[in-house]
């Protein structure tokens, strides 16, 4: 074990896997140059073939690399922020995902294309996305959304194995975070497997991503009003680990969805709909969502900062939703 930050993890889990596989190669915007610490030395680990500056094209080097996967190897496509997906959306949705099925499994694209969900840090509507949930919209591609180093670590390498496209959305919230880390090579978290991050018995506070370490610190606060809260982790929102959360709903009758993107059509919105459409009978409160209202982030702190989820935020809502318990019983 090793106790190492969240882009650590990031910087471990490529090196490792580019290490295993020959196939395996890095390319994106600056990586030469290690602008967030992911990529340290990589140009004298393993050569300019095999970490590749692109230019600021995203739907040029999104495509190449999908033409890359198909013909046998395994890119690791870093676009730095998760807003620069979108010039892309046509290689992603329309290539990317789609390729595998429309020619009947004879082409296979495994390539994973990380980006960084930069929010919380004034840098206005257009740097500050949380899109995760534009894309669980899209068959084909899997997505994952870690929430601390160990995850990070083992999911990255779980999508670079993979053979399908994957999306990771790095969290920036949680970048500087230590956590213990497996030092084993094959640290690998299984895509679509979620996890307990705390046992309760009274309400399950779901997180996605950074929502995640927001929702532990409000357990920690109801626990000091007597609410014990279970927290679930689904880290990967394509496949989503249904059953747990729904384990864990019919075990504490309550829910709340914690997610840092808007409100509508968020994965909040589609694990609430999956809660009330499969344990329905089992709810003894309404299944609240916090997230960001719909609206486009502003470059002031003051103004931007209280519109993300907050510990305080799940604590109202936590009290809202035992409130509607304590009503029913009166």
């Amino acid at each position: 074990m090793a106790r190492i930050t969240y882009l650590e993890a990031i910087y471990q889990a490529q090196k490792e896997e580019m290490e295993r596989d020959q196939s395996v190669f890095l390319m994106g915007e600056d990586v030469r140059c290690n602008v967030f610490g992911t990529t340290t030395g990589f140009v004298d680990l393993f050569g300019e073939e095999r970490v590749r500056d692109t230019p600021i094209s995203e739907n040029g080097f999104i495509g190449a690399a999908g033409g890359a996967a198909m013909v046998g190897m395994r890119p690791i496509v870093d676009t730095t922020i998760s807003s620069f997906l979108f010039p892309a959306m046509d290689q992603i949705c329309s290539i990317i995902a789609k390729s595998r099925y429309i020619y009947g499994g004879q082409a296979t694209l495994p390539l994973v294309i990380r980006s960084c969900l930069f929010y919380g840090n004034s840098n206005a509507a257009q740097h500050s996305d949380r899109p995760y949930s534009m894309f669980m919209n899209m068959p084909g591609l899997k997505i994952i959304a870690p929430s601390n180093a160990a995850d990070m670590k083992g999911l990255l390498k779980a999508a670079i194995r993979s053979n399908d496209p994957v999306l990771s959305f790095e969290d920036s919230t949680c970048w500087m975070a230590k956590g213990e880390v497996p030092d084993d090579i094959d640290h690998v978290v299984p895509l679509g497997k979620g996890d307990v991050k705390r046992e309760g018995s009274d309400v399950t506070i779901i997180g996605i991503a950074g929502g995640v370490n927001v929702a532990l610190k409000a357990a920690k606060l109801l626990e000091g009003e007597g609410i014990s809260a279970e927290v679930i982790d689904p880290r990967t929102l394509v496949p989503l680990d249904r059953e747990l959360i729904l384990a864990s709903v019919r075990k504490t009758g309550r829910a709340i969805c914690v997610d840092p993107a808007h409100l509508t059509c968020s994965a909040a919105s589609e694990i609430a709909a999956t809660i009330v459409e499969h344990a329905f009978d089992a709810l003894k409160g309404p299944v609240v969502r916090v997230t960001t209202p719909d609206t486009h982030l502003p470059f002031s702190p003051h103004m931007e900062k209280p519109l993300y989820p907050s510990a305080e935020r799940i604590v109202d809502a936590a009290r809202k939703v035992m409130g509607a318990k304590r009503a029913a019983m009166a």
